[in-house]
């Protein structure tokens, strides 16, 4: 468990299976007192971390891959626009 704000963080839990369900990426595990417990996926590091936010450090919110569809969408949303005369 890597969420830093779930009871459980930073115990580790036995993996049974990863779906989607409920309309998200979840893992199922083995929890407390042998129980079958879910969560989403991103609140464990079932996948390895991403190079980019690992090389960034945390110094930057945004990927270039983000900031390239954020400028495409403010293209498409500005030449909606009425032009000025």
């Amino acid at each position: 468990m890597t969420h830093p704000f779930h009871p459980l963080a930073g115990q580790e839990f036995d993996l049974i299976s990863r779906k989607r369900n409920w309309g998200e990426d979840r893992v199922f595990i083995v929890g407390q007192g042998g129980l079958t417990t879910s969560m989403p996926a991103t609140w464990t590091d079932v996948d390895p971390p991403d190079p980019y936010v690992v090389v960034s450090a945390g110094r930057t919110a945004f990927r270039i891959q983000d900031l390239l569809a954020l400028a495409g969408l403010l293209d498409s949303l500005q030449s909606r626009l009425p032009k000025e005369v």
